[in-house]
Protein backbone atom coordinates (compact mmCIF):
# COMPACT_ATOMS: atom_id res chain seq x y z
CA UNK A 1 0.00 0.00 0.00
CA UNK A 2 1.26 3.46 -0.88
CA UNK A 3 1.63 5.77 2.10
CA UNK A 4 1.27 9.34 0.83
CA UNK A 5 3.02 12.24 2.50
CA UNK A 6 2.22 15.88 1.73
CA UNK A 7 4.58 18.79 2.38
CA UNK A 8 4.10 22.50 1.75
CA UNK A 9 6.28 25.53 1.10
CA UNK A 10 7.17 28.56 -0.98
CA UNK A 11 10.59 27.28 -2.09
CA UNK A 12 11.63 30.58 -3.65
CA UNK A 13 15.31 29.99 -2.87
CA UNK A 14 15.87 26.27 -2.74
CA UNK A 15 18.58 25.62 -0.15
CA UNK A 16 19.92 22.83 2.11
CA UNK A 17 17.20 23.50 4.71
CA UNK A 18 14.53 22.69 2.11
CA UNK A 19 16.40 19.56 1.01
CA UNK A 20 16.55 18.41 4.65
CA UNK A 21 12.83 19.12 5.19
CA UNK A 22 11.74 17.28 2.04
CA UNK A 23 14.12 14.37 2.57
CA UNK A 24 12.86 13.89 6.12
CA UNK A 25 9.24 14.23 4.94
CA UNK A 26 9.81 11.59 2.25
CA UNK A 27 10.95 9.11 4.91
CA UNK A 28 7.51 9.30 6.54
CA UNK A 29 5.93 7.37 3.67
CA UNK A 30 6.44 5.96 0.21
CA UNK A 31 5.19 8.82 -2.01
CA UNK A 32 5.90 12.52 -1.39
CA UNK A 33 3.63 15.20 -2.83
CA UNK A 34 4.93 18.74 -2.38
CA UNK A 35 2.54 21.68 -2.61
CA UNK A 36 4.32 24.80 -3.85
CA UNK A 37 2.67 28.08 -2.84
CA UNK A 38 1.09 30.19 -5.55
CA UNK A 39 2.67 33.52 -6.39
CA UNK A 40 -0.47 35.29 -5.12
CA UNK A 41 -0.33 33.40 -1.81
CA UNK A 42 3.30 34.40 -1.24
CA UNK A 43 2.49 38.01 -2.01
CA UNK A 44 -0.46 37.94 0.43
CA UNK A 45 1.51 36.19 3.20
CA UNK A 46 4.89 37.86 2.84
CA UNK A 47 4.00 41.20 1.28
CA UNK A 48 6.27 40.62 -1.72
CA UNK A 49 6.30 38.66 -4.93
CA UNK A 50 8.51 35.60 -5.21
CA UNK A 51 11.66 35.82 -7.32
CA UNK A 52 10.75 32.73 -9.35
CA UNK A 53 7.29 31.91 -10.73
CA UNK A 54 5.11 29.24 -9.19
CA UNK A 55 5.60 26.98 -12.22
CA UNK A 56 9.40 27.38 -12.11
CA UNK A 57 9.43 26.64 -8.37
CA UNK A 58 7.22 23.57 -8.86
CA UNK A 59 9.52 22.26 -11.63
CA UNK A 60 12.58 22.82 -9.45
CA UNK A 61 11.07 21.11 -6.39
CA UNK A 62 9.72 18.30 -8.58
CA UNK A 63 13.22 17.58 -9.85
CA UNK A 64 14.46 16.63 -6.36
CA UNK A 65 15.12 12.93 -5.73
CA UNK A 66 12.98 12.90 -2.57
CA UNK A 67 9.92 14.36 -4.34
CA UNK A 68 7.52 12.17 -6.31
CA UNK A 69 5.12 14.93 -7.35
CA UNK A 70 5.17 18.72 -7.06
CA UNK A 71 1.95 20.69 -7.53
CA UNK A 72 1.00 24.34 -7.29
CA UNK A 73 -1.35 25.10 -4.39
CA UNK A 74 -4.94 26.30 -4.55
CA UNK A 75 -6.05 29.85 -5.19
CA UNK A 76 -6.97 31.15 -1.76
CA UNK A 77 -10.10 33.28 -1.60
CA UNK A 78 -11.08 32.24 1.94
CA UNK A 79 -9.04 30.56 4.68
CA UNK A 80 -10.51 27.08 4.10
CA UNK A 81 -9.33 27.14 0.46
CA UNK A 82 -5.78 26.33 1.51
CA UNK A 83 -6.95 22.88 2.66
CA UNK A 84 -8.77 21.88 -0.54
CA UNK A 85 -5.64 20.35 -2.03
CA UNK A 86 -5.49 17.98 0.94
CA UNK A 87 -8.96 16.70 -0.04
CA UNK A 88 -7.74 16.05 -3.57
CA UNK A 89 -4.73 13.89 -2.60
CA UNK A 90 -5.87 12.52 0.80
CA UNK A 91 -2.39 12.07 2.29
CA UNK A 92 -1.68 9.73 5.16
CA UNK A 93 0.84 12.18 6.63
CA UNK A 94 1.08 15.98 6.40
CA UNK A 95 4.55 17.33 7.14
CA UNK A 96 5.44 20.91 8.00
CA UNK A 97 8.84 22.47 8.51
CA UNK A 98 9.98 23.56 11.97
CA UNK A 99 9.26 27.24 11.24
CA UNK A 100 6.17 27.08 9.03
CA UNK A 101 3.29 29.16 10.28
CA UNK A 102 0.26 26.89 10.40
CA UNK A 103 -2.68 26.71 12.78
CA UNK A 104 -2.37 23.03 13.70
CA UNK A 105 -5.55 22.82 15.85
CA UNK A 106 -7.57 24.39 13.01
CA UNK A 107 -6.02 22.01 10.46
CA UNK A 108 -6.69 18.95 12.66
CA UNK A 109 -10.32 20.05 13.11
CA UNK A 110 -10.70 20.48 9.35
CA UNK A 111 -9.22 17.02 8.77
CA UNK A 112 -11.71 15.46 11.24
CA UNK A 113 -14.65 17.34 9.72
CA UNK A 114 -13.63 16.14 6.24
CA UNK A 115 -12.98 12.56 7.39
CA UNK A 116 -9.33 12.61 6.37
CA UNK A 117 -7.21 10.50 8.68
CA UNK A 118 -3.82 12.12 8.21
CA UNK A 119 -1.11 12.34 10.84
CA UNK A 120 0.30 15.88 11.12
CA UNK A 121 4.04 16.10 11.74
CA UNK A 122 6.55 18.89 12.32
CA UNK A 123 9.96 18.17 10.81
CA UNK A 124 12.73 19.33 13.11
CA UNK A 125 15.78 20.96 11.57
CA UNK A 126 19.29 19.90 12.43
CA UNK A 127 20.65 22.76 10.34
CA UNK A 128 21.54 26.22 11.62
CA UNK A 129 18.60 28.54 10.76
CA UNK A 130 20.98 31.51 10.71
CA UNK A 131 22.35 30.08 7.46
CA UNK A 132 19.63 27.87 6.01
CA UNK A 133 16.51 30.01 6.11
CA UNK A 134 15.06 31.63 2.98
CA UNK A 135 14.58 35.04 4.61
CA UNK A 136 18.26 35.11 5.64
CA UNK A 137 19.44 34.09 2.16
CA UNK A 138 17.15 36.67 0.55
CA UNK A 139 18.56 39.39 2.82
CA UNK A 140 22.12 38.48 1.81
CA UNK A 141 21.32 38.48 -1.90
CA UNK A 142 19.24 41.67 -1.96
CA UNK A 143 21.14 43.85 0.56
Amino acid sequence: MVKKVMAFGSFDFLHPGHIHYLTMASKLGSYLIVVVARDSSIKAMKGRSPVFSQSARARLVGSLRAVDKAVVGNRIRKSSDMYRIISKYKPDVIAFGYDQKVDLPKLRLWLRQNKIEARVVRIKSSLDPRHYKSSKIRALIFQ
